[in-house]
């Protein structure tokens, strides 16, 4: 097994007042040639919205975008003709295929915390589409759930990608087993709350862990905790 730790304090920053965007790999004004993404996934933002603020109508093209809302309420608004609404527990994906545009905003009254997830598609030009769903946090407790895969279903949202994205919410003393495919498949760990300790290394809140060249790993739970694993090809 290889890892690769991605440290809360080494994330690029961008500080605009009603927004406050913390990178993990290069996007935007952070620049870092050594953090360019890990596997196919290409930007992973911590991102912080005040309310009555947002970002405006702007296009995406080839490119899997995920939206996990950790706090607060965000508008979603494109050229698909959807308009949601998406709260705290709520996972939105866009495979932009061949192009679309979209605006969202804080539209409640507290502060919105997401977490902006691109990810490189299997497939170019697909016709675009949208989809979101409701992962209530009581009804995840103490078992890890899929909540985006390559695979349509009814329980999950689905992308252009033989990826797979699971939720983790574990009282403190929880133990469980990962199982990956080694074969061209890694492994991005994020902790949201709590501290966890996988391969005997410790991860605290907003830390994350890149693993690969291994077919399972252990993660225990040292403290109650909330974690997004994101589990996507090596290359294509």
């Amino acid at each position: 097994m290889k890892t690769q730790r991605f440290a809360a304090a080494e994330r690029g920053l961008k500080d605009i007042g009603w927004l406050q965007s913390n990178f993990t790999f290069s996007f935007s004004s952070y620049a870092n040639p050594a953090r360019s993404g890990f596997g196919l996934l290409r930007v992973f933002n911590d991102d912080f919205v005040k309310p009555g603020n947002g970002f405006g109508i702007h296009p995406h093209q080839n490119m899997e975008i995920i939206s996990v809302m950790l706090a607060g309420r965000m508008n979603h608004l494109d050229t698909l003709g959807y308009k949601e609404v998406v709260e705290q527990d709520w996972v939105q994906i866009m495979s932009a295929g061949a192009g679309l545009r979209h605006e969202e905003h804080n539209v409640g009254d507290d502060e919105v915390n997401f977490l902006q997830i691109w990810i490189e598609p299997k497939l170019q030009n697909i016709n675009p589409r949208y989809q979101r769903r409701q992962f209530p946090r009581e009804q995840r407790r103490n078992k890890l759930t899929t909540v985006v895969s390559n695979e349509e279903g009814q329980t999950h949202c689905w992308i252009n990608q033989n990826a797979k994205l699971s939720l983790g919410y574990f009282d403190a003393g929880q133990t469980l087993t990962y199982s990956l495919n080694p074969v061209n498949k890694c492994l991005f760990l994020f902790v949201m709350e709590g501290e966890l300790r996988v391969a005997g290394e410790p991860l605290l809140k907003r830390e994350a862990l890149g693993i690969w060249e291994t077919d399972s790993l252990s993660i225990e739970c040292t403290a109650e905790s909330q974690f997004l694993l994101i589990e996507v090809p090596v290359n294509h």
